[in-house]
């Protein structure tokens, strides 16, 4: 796959790197201070999750959600609450178009989870799925000179990809098909897409690949599979096997998201990640509404920079977080220094953040009075304290239906 936008046709002009990403920088809107805290806290839920139940129209609880992290987070709360008293605003900057279909990685990931059909192990797609099509699709290698099947879409995924590149073809917009597949797979929740418009995520390679190790910052202090992290699947999206785009992408490159987590395994350093066409979207219908009315809103444990950072980044949406930050609650995907799938611990290194959890409570300081961490980074509990921001300890790994339940009772038992 070329680093030309993955619609095919020309790229957009690719804009100044976002203030919010920029190195060193704090998500931070300008201009805003997170108030005071109290000590830090174990959780034991203080009040049945079940009082936070949907009433009305008006969802119980918005998530902003994009990934794996995001899904289990929000099928806890589905567990607990039930779908209908849900609504999630997720991310489409990871949005691709392969062999001329529309692909929404996050979205389907969200989809698949909450109706129960997702593929555990993979992390990703059907559960189930076979792969007819793309071995057929890569009997044409050698003619077309390159791999075709570096990203592989299952025989049965392959039928949402379909339906949403033809509704969209006719005119339906994103939020639409959304609720289309969504009421397919007899999904309850409300599931929200940032934005109808198009944004693409693109990352631009960092100069010399061994600038960054993972032994930095003490990865390797904690036994990788302590905390679970063997649950979510390490697999690219090739059918478990490490994939490489054909092509080699130069140090310095600028490559669609999908190019980089993807067909060069998130294994490459980055310098810089943008939202190409941010700043001309506007939020999907019912984004706005979700986020100022639901009673509790939860960032969820994705990746801050490319999976919550887009959904910030439309007009409106942070502002709009900003204004509820005492009831919003944000959980940690980093924990004991790791992120437990995808490269989100060693891309904040390398955006210059620090990735800990501590570290995140600084990103998520402006927009959610309450953090979630895990058990394993108790001892950041009081330095987290100190940015104004609550800090409830509670175990933050999600490696079954059970525990993800248990984590979400611990965000509803918190809550304001």
């Amino acid at each position: 796959m070329s680093t030309d936008t993955p619609s095919g046709g020309e790229a957009p002009a690719r804009p100044a790197a976002s203030p919010a990403l920029a190195p060193t920088t704090s998500l931070a809107p300008a201009g805003s201070a997170p108030g005071s805290a109290p000590a830090p806290t174990v959780v034991s839920p203080a009040r049945p999750a079940a009082s936070l139940a949907s009433a009305g129209s008006a969802p119980a609880v918005t998530a902003l959600a994009g990934g794996v992290g995001a899904a289990r987070m929000l099928a806890g709360l589905a567990a607990v609450l039930g779908q209908p008293s849900i609504a999630a605003v997720i991310n489409t900057g990871d949005d691709t178009v392969l062999h001329g279909l529309h692909v929404s990685p996050d979205i389907d990931t969200v989809t698949y989870t909450l109706a129960g059909v997702s593929n555990r192990e993979m992390g990703w797609g059907l559960a189930g799925e076979t792969w007819t099509v793309m071995e057929a699709l890569g009997s044409f290698d050698g003619v077309a000179g390159r791999s075709l099947t570096w990203f592989s879409l299952g025989d049965k995924d392959l039928a949402t990809h379909l339906y949403r590149t033809g509704r969209l073809a006719e005119g339906a917009t994103l939020s639409q098909v959304t609720a289309d597949v969504a009421q397919r797979f007899g999904v309850g929740a409300q599931l929200l897409p940032m934005s109808d418009d198009r944004v693409e995520t693109r990352v631009t390679l960092r100069d010399g690949h061994e600038a960054y190790g993972h032994e930095a910052y003490g990865h390797e202090a904690y036994g990788h599979e302590a905390y679970g992290h063997e649950a979510y699947g390490h697999e690219a999206q090739t059918k478990g096997q490490p994939a490489r785009m054909p092509a080699g992408s130069p140090a310095g490159a600028v490559v669609s998201f999908q190019e980089y987590f993807v067909g060069l395994a998130h294994a490459v350093p980055v310098a810089a990640v943008d939202f190409a066409g941010i700043e001309a979207a506007r939020p999907a219908p019912g984004v706005i509404e979700a986020v100022e009315t639901a009673d509790l809103l939860v960032i969820c444990p994705s990746n801050p920079v490319v999976s919550i950072g887009p959904v910030l980044g439309v007009p409106g949406v942070a502002q709009a977080v900003t204004r509820r930050r005492e009831t919003t609650v944000a959980v940690s995907p980093i924990i004991a220094g790791r992120a437990l799938k995808g490269p989100a611990d060693h891309m904040l290194a390398e955006l210059g953040y620090e990735p800990t959890a501590a570290g995140v409570a600084e990103m998520w300081a402006p927009y959610a009075a309450t953090i979630v961490i895990d058990n394993a980074d108790a001892a950041l509990a009081g330095r987290i304290e100190t940015l104004g921001v609550r800090c409830v300890v509670a175990p933050s790994v999600m490696s079954g239906p059970a525990e993800a339940a248990k984590l979400a009772e611990a965000v509803l038992g918190v809550a304001p």
